[in-house]
């Protein structure tokens, strides 16, 4: 997993940190053209974002 700071992730993937910070809370619906951009500059395929890691949820 990358440490990137809001900012940073939004100069990557060319969205405004601002936008970035509301999708991360979930105050956003974001389209998928943007959830591929941001996918692509965390180096991560677009589907890693809707599988479930069983290894972070405790079980």
């Amino acid at each position: 997993m990358k440490s990137l700071s809001q900012e940073e992730l939004a100069d990557l993937c060319d969205l405004h940190r601002t936008y970035i910070g509301s999708v991360e809370r979930g105050e956003r619906n974001i389209t998928l053209l943007n959830a591929e951009k941001i996918a692509q500059s965390l180096d991560e395929p677009l589907i890693s974002f809707f599988i479930e890691d069983s290894e972070s949820d405790g079980k």
